[in-house]
Parts: C-alpha cells; structure tokens; sequence
C-alpha cells in the first residue's frame, strides 16, 4: 500500500471517528459504537484537528460539543463516511440484489399495531434475508436514533417538523369520538364539544400531541372539558371507553374492523392526523431502506422533489415530536 492510500485510509478513519463522536456527543459513546479503545478514538480527532488545523470539538469533561468549524465539518463529512459504509449494500443493489443487509425501523405503538403489519409481511416475504429490527420508540427516543444513524428511518406522525428532519406523510386519518354501547350521546345526530363538556374524557399523556390537539380546540371554542383518566396506547384507552370509564377522541388509526364502541365523526373540530415516514435530512438511505419505502408508498421518492405541505400552527405549545398516539 503507497504511502497516499495509507494516508487515505487514515483520513477516512479519522472522520468516521470524528462522525460517530459528533453524532452521540461523547467520545466514549462513538469508541463502543466502533468497537475500538476510547483512547484511540480520541487519538484520531485530535490527529484530523491538527491536520486541519482547527479545534473540531469544545470539551467539558466527560461532553464534548461541536465547534462551528466542527459543525461545517460534519455536514461535508457524514455523507462520505455513510455513504462508505453502504458501499456493498450499493454494490449489491446495482448489480440487482436487494436479499440481504439490516433494516432498522423507528416507530411508535400505533404506527406499530395499525400501518406496519401489513407493509413487513409483505416485505419480509419478497426478501426474506434482510434482518428487519423495529425499535418500539416515543418521539424524543426516536428522533435521537435518526439523529444518531442508528435507524434507517422512522414511521409515524409529526405536527412540526425539525429542520434537520424531513416528513412525507403518506397516510392520512380523521378524528373520531369513541363511547361504550348505550352511551348517552349515542343517538345524538351532530355531538358538539358543549355535549362533550360534561363528560369525562380519557386521553394520552399530557407530553404526547394528542392531549394538546384536544386542549387547544376546546380552549378555542371556549368549552371546558374533564379529564378523567390519562393512559397510553390507543388499545388501552379503547379498552377503559368499552368499560365506560370515560369517552375519547381519538384518530381513526385505531379504529380497524368490529369495535365494541359506538364512534362518531368529530372532524368538524379536530384536524386530520397524517402518518408517514421520517428521515434525517441528507440522511443516505440503504437498498434496503429504498425498497421497504416504496412498498409503503410508490410514488415516496418522486414525491421527495414536491414541497412539504404547510405546517399547521395547532398550538404554541406542540411538540415537535414523532408521536406515539
């Protein structure tokens, strides 16, 4: 090996390590990520700041941060060492074979149990090497696993998007009031947010959008409303409503096939809930990655190049989150 290509494989390790430390925010983190000694990690970055002549990192004991120099750097940086790192699954795919390499998946439980089912049977089917891992994450969990690489995508729903994120909803769903069989409001024609009023409601924890949604269209329209029980999991909500616990609203999402529940339309107040997939931006996506998005949505890559829609301002206080409910 000449003297330049050693130098060449240096370089590239040096910027993985300096990658892998800036995603995770600690030098310790990116050793065990690439299986190598903290001190070596930390010999790698301090090798590419004295060839580059900058200090790439800010460190405060155990944390580091990145410098604006070390900021320009990850951004010109990342994109090469990924796209390294996916050089045989790229290989692999132009010479038409898609059957093997991991997948990994974000998403939360109602993504989990409603939408993905039916999208991994029939991926699992038509490529049954590929190693599909879901990771069952909340909002903050899941946007740090994209941050850091360590999904390929995530799967479910955003009301503000970051702007180191991109969302592409794909699926779109409509809210729906849920109550027990004989049900006061049952037989009502039109229910309004006044019949609503006197009756407990059970929601999602007051962290996740939902509860935030539903806070904001009542303070609107001026109409007090009863919380009587916060639970998580549209399955568990829909369990305590069968029981008469309470009613809720809920997205339509949950709502597949014979329920116990009588449901009624409640979009005359409350805004549709699109579900889709989220990626980092200039996140550089896997065969793999490519092939499950277009089983989930054909179009997902020629609709890539059109405008996101306009976000909607639900509230002040919503979470840029990837939901669970």
């Amino acid at each position: 090996m000449g003297h330049t290509d050693s130098a060449n494989l240096n370089q590239h390790r040096q910027l993985r390590a300096f990658c892998h430390a800036a995603q995770t925010g600690s030098i310790s983190k990116a050793a065990e990520r690439l299986k190598l000694s903290q001190p070596s990690v930390s010999l790698q970055i301090q090798a590419l700041e004295k060839q580059l002549n900058t200090l790439l990192f800010e460190r405060c004991g155990p944390k580091i941060r990145l410098t604006p120099a070390g900021d320009l750097l990850l951004e010109m940086a990342h994109p090469l060492v990924d796209g390294f790192a996916r050089l045989a699954d790229n290989f692999a795919a132009r010479l038409g074979d898609v059957h093997a390499g991991p997948l990994d998946i974000a998403s939360g439980e109602a993504t989990l149990l409603y939408i993905l089912p039916d999208v991994i049977k029939s991926f699992s089917d038509e490529f049954p090497q590929i190693d599909v891992k879901l990771h069952n994450v909340t909002g903050h969990d899941g946007m740090a696993l994209l941050r850091a690489d360590e999904v390929d995508f995530a799967v479910g729903s955003m009301i503000d998007v970051p702007d180191d994120l991109v969302y592409h909803p794909i699926y779109d769903y409509k809210p729906a009031l849920i109550m027990c069989k004989g049900h006061a409001l049952e037989n009502k024609e039109r229910i309004t947010l006044e019949d609503i009023s006197p009756y407990g409601l059970i929601l999602p924890p007051r962290h996740l959008s939902t509860w935030s949604v539903v806070d904001l269209v009542f303070q609107q329209h001026g109409v007090p409303y009863n919380v009587v029980l916060e639970a998580g999991g549209w399955e568990v909500i829909k369990r305590y409503v069968e029981i008469g616990t309470g009613i809720s609203i809920v997205t339509s999402i949950c709502l597949r096939g014979f329920e116990n529940l009588s449901v009624r339309p409640m979009d005359d107040y409350f805004p549709n809930r699109s579900y889709g997939v989220v990626v980092r931006r200039g996140k550089f996506l896997s065969p793999q990655a490519k092939q499950f998005l277009e089983m989930m949505d054909g179009n997902f890559f020629a609709r890539q190049s059109t405008p996101p829609p306009a976000k909607r301002n639900l509230s002040t206080h919503t979470e840029t989150l990837i939901t669970n409910l």
